[in-house]
């Protein structure tokens, strides 16, 4: 009894029916989708109303202010670019295009007659137009390649210029990787990328140099004052120029590296620097050659058969004394285009390196100087064009771009003359080397879109 009791007592709960979901006439009776169901609301105390933040009246002149800054900066940004884009039409500067196709055409004239007796016997295909084809194939597609960058408005290389500079120090790790198949190795410096044997090669540290250059000068047009401190004017630029010419002078290549110092500190110097940074910079330059030279002893050998050659003229002083007995051996006006004696194997590198000991022998004094002349007026025009750039950044490229140029040309004929120390380093314009040439007809193109975009000047 009490068991039923106790049962009856126990009945099952009720089971609850879900209401129907609410229906919207907007929907055809359907159920509201889930997106357009209300959230509920915030958890808001008691007498807690949200009120809108009162602005003040300088506040509110003070946004303004900034709105009109803003719109004017856009304005005149896209009136500069109209401006550049219409400019970027105009004419290039003449003498300078000329004097580099000048260049470029003797320089081939000049490789034909160093090179064929070395085409000749050392190539493999034992035909003494060997090299000057490979190069003149080159200086086509480098005057193409002028031309076609002369017409580009300059102002379009800030956009590439950070992506240039880090994939040229990928490029220089990448050729310092042992065992790598793609590495080329000649006269023990691995310079070189590409596939041994075909002309699909390239040196990595003229692309180096090119990135500094444009990297350096789209950074430093924009600081302007910043330049004067050591953390927005120094340490950036010593670091990058730490970085890329340390991997160059690892391959071993010194004359790169120090082209790329020396373009790197000019474009430094002209945007703004501290002169007592550059003072304090030569001083510790200076005290860490006289330390590597005459307290280490580094390179000893080659300081001293550069001093005196003769000392060892069949070993170590070899290429220096047949360099000076080239020269000498043209006298004023020299023996005559085609006819050097010293380029039968006798001058080392004469078509490369050594070549202005060449046009020494062959042109003479004379003509010797009349190619400094011309070089001499190549770069005086470029930095002409870097003082009448239209902007901070035309004219930082200019610089950066004749002073590699002025560096090359100075270090190459102080080597072959022996005012400074044997080092592999070529000549522009005219030493074997097909990148070389058409990065250095390209950097011309640079120049040549800068001199689009010139500041009229008085005439006379």
């Amino acid at each position: 009894m009490g068991a039923q009791s106790g049962a009856a007592r126990r009945r099952p709960a009720p089971q609850r029916t879900p209401e129907p979901a609410r229906r919207s006439p907007q929907y055809g009776g359907q159920r509201r989708p889930d997106y357009e169901r209300r959230r509920p609301q915030q958890y808001a105390p008691p007498g807690y109303a949200r009120k809108r933040r009162i602005l003040s009246r300088e506040e509110i002149q003070r946004r303004e202010e900034a709105r009109r800054r803003k719109e004017e900066l856009i304005r005149r940004r896209k009136e500069r670019e109209a401006e550049s884009r219409e400019l970027a039409k105009g004419p290039i500067d003449l003498p300078f295009c000329l004097l580099v196709m000048l260049l470029t055409a003797i320089g081939l004239v000049m490789l034909l007659s160093a090179s064929f007796p070395s085409a000749y016997y050392e190539a493999r295909t034992q035909d003494p137009l060997y090299y000057f084809i490979r190069q003149g194939i080159f200086a086509t597609g480098g005057t193409a390649a002028m031309f076609f960058i002369g017409k580009i408005n300059y102002q379009r290389f800030e956009g590439v210029a950070k992506f240039l500079m880090y994939f040229s120090i990928v490029l220089l790790v990448f050729v310092l990787i042992p065992h790598n198949p793609f590495a080329i190795t000649v006269n023990n410096a691995t310079r070189w990328l590409g596939i041994k044997g075909t002309p699909a090669q390239f040196q990595p540290s003229e692309v180096a140099k090119l990135a500094v250059v444009l990297y350096f000068s789209d950074s430093i047009s924009k600081k302007m004052d910043k330049m004067q401190s050591f953390r927005y004017g120094i340490a950036p630029y010593v670091m990058i120029l730490g970085v890329t010419a340390g991997l160059v002078a690892l391959e071993p290549h010194l004359s790169g590296a120090v082209l790329i110092l020396g373009a790197g500190a000019a474009l430094m110097l002209v945007g703004g620097i501290n002169w007592g940074w550059v003072v304090a910079a030569i001083g510790a330059a200076a005290g860490l050659l006289y330390f590597a030279l005459f307290v280490i002893g580094y390179n000893a050998s080659r300081i001293q058969y550069w001093l005196n050659p003769w000392a060892d003229m069949q070993n170590k002083g070899y290429q220096l004394s047949q360099s000076l007995i080239t020269i000498g051996s043209g006298g004023l006006l020299g023996v005559g285009l085609g006819k050097s004696r010293q380029k039968f194997l006798y001058l080392p590198e004469e078509h490369n390196d050594f070549i202005f000991a060449i046009i020494c022998e062959e042109l003479g004094l004379v003509g010797a100087t009349v190619i400094m002349l011309l070089f001499a007026a190549l770069i005086l025009r470029g930095y002409w064009i870097a003082l009448h750039a239209r902007n901070r950044f035309g004219s930082l490229l200019a610089v950066g771009v004749t002073t590699l140029v002025a560096m090359q040309t100075f270090l190459n004929i102080g080597v072959v003359t022996g005012l400074l120390p044997t080092t592999g380093i070529s000549l522009p314009f005219f030493s074997y080397g097909g990148t070389a040439l058409m990065i250095q007809l390209a950097e011309m193109g640079i120049v040549l879109s800068v001199s689009r975009q010139m500041k009229p000047t008085r005439a006379g």
